[in-house]
């Protein structure tokens, strides 16, 4: 059988890796804050870069991770962290950038790819990261892909958000078990900031393409309520502005700890300082 899928960027018979090596790079284009570049196998990172299975294995290799997010934070912010503090700053920007890079695929393209630890290294130096496109790739029966060699096929659309949930949890249960005794928060926390991070890049992206409704909609059915290891849902409502105008808002179930370094500057949705009047003067 001969499919008429083409890798856009190049015109070539399609690949998974050809496939998903375009919409990341279409994801950097639409989203400034995903710091990624796509890898080039003719140019690699230095040797201060470390992937992200060597952090979840190497105790030196994550307390040097972790050291790097400490300086960062002392050079942008004049502000010495906590460790607790520095260490739980690096999980959340490693959690929103590998959880965007599959649910940006998902969204973006109706399909789902398995990002392995493996696949993502970090330059310690600026903390950006590069992605290895993968092989493993699910999408829907009607989708052209699934004739690509390796190709999972599910029936339907929530077994294709099952996928992803999967695929998130796989990826950063590791990382978790590996940096919790940094940050010294339980299980729940701790998948509650990856809850948090899965919900908000799917929301940003929406927001960078002009379609935050959609986003919310689509965050809202990949995580209608607690799924474990998730433990909780989306859980999006509205706050009417001084406009007359809604806006959708969610309170985060974990905590980055950025309010810390910057109290004046914490996040809206943060679940250590905001309450209801609050979030009604930041939407106003």
């Amino acid at each position: 059988m001969t499919v008429a899928l083409e890798t856009p960027s190049t015109g070539a018979p399609a690949t998974v890796s050809g496939l998903l090596s375009d919409t990341y790079r279409q994801l950097t284009q639409v989203c400034p804050a995903l710091t990624v570049s796509v890898a080039d196998p003719v140019s690699r990172f230095t040797r201060k870069s470390l992937s992200g299975a060597e952090l979840t294995k190497k105790q030196d290799v994550l307390e040097a991770f972790l050291s790097a997010e400490d300086s960062r934070i002392r050079e942008r912010y004049d502000h010495v962290p906590r460790r607790d503090v520095a260490a739980s700053r690096a999980l959340h920007d490693y959690a929103w950038s590998v959880g965007l890079l599959m649910s940006g695929v998902w969204y973006l393209t109706g399909r789902v790819s398995r990002v392995r630890p493996e696949d993502v290294r970090i330059d310690l130096s600026s903390g950006t990261f590069e992605i290895t496109p993968g092989p493993d790739l699910a999408c829907l029966p009607q989708d052209p892909a699934g004739a690509l060699p390796g190709v999972l096929t599910v029936p339907h659309e929530e077994a294709l958000r099952a996928e992803l949930r999967v695929a998130v949890a796989d990826h950063m249960e590791p990382l978790l078990t590996a940096i919790a005794p940094y940050i010294r928060r339980g299980p729940r926390a701790l998948w509650g900031l990856v809850t948090d991070d899965l919900v908000s890049g799917i929301w940003y992206l929406g927001r960078m393409l002009g379609r935050e409704p959609d986003s919310v909609r689509a965050a809202t059915a990949l995580l209608p309520s607690a799924v474990p290891p998730f433990p909780g849902g989306a859980d999006f409502r509205h706050l009417t502005g001084g406009d007359g105008r809604q806006h959708p808002t969610r309170t985060r179930m974990g905590c980055c700890l950025y309010y810390t370094i910057r109290p004046a500057e914490a996040c809206a949705t943060c679940p250590r300082t905001c309450d209801a009047e609050r979030l009604r003067r930041i939407e106003s």
